[in-house]
């Protein structure tokens, strides 16, 4: 008789995002984000860009605004509020939006 193992499922960063982290089907892929650069104390908002797995933050992090407090690399560092805890995010400037000085 043949003993049965089953295997773990894997429960990876993006395990169960097929539509939380999914571009439309025809929406337009340009360079803009990939080169923008951010200053110190610059206002920004978290939105994860599917079409770039490099230095995406967590999924939780999205729509989150934050304050750029360095760069390391070709990434920012980028410190949010959570409740009542600061927490630091390193994303990469296609996932960063800036947060518009009007409103």
């Amino acid at each position: 008789m043949e003993l049965m193992i089953m295997v773990k499922a894997s429960r990876g960063l993006r395990s169960g995002t097929r539509r939380k982290l999914s571009k439309g089907f025809r929406s337009k892929f340009t360079v803009t984000p990939y080169l923008k650069e951010y200053k110190t104390n610059d206002k920004v908002i978290i939105k994860p860009n599917p079409s770039s797995h490099k230095g995406m933050p967590y999924v939780r992090f999205s729509g989150s605004v934050g304050i750029v407090k360095e760069k390391k690399g070709s990434s920012y560092v980028v410190e949010v509020k959570q409740g009542e805890k600061q927490k630091t995010v390193m994303a990469r400037p296609e996932h960063l939006v800036p947060l518009s000085k009007e409103g």
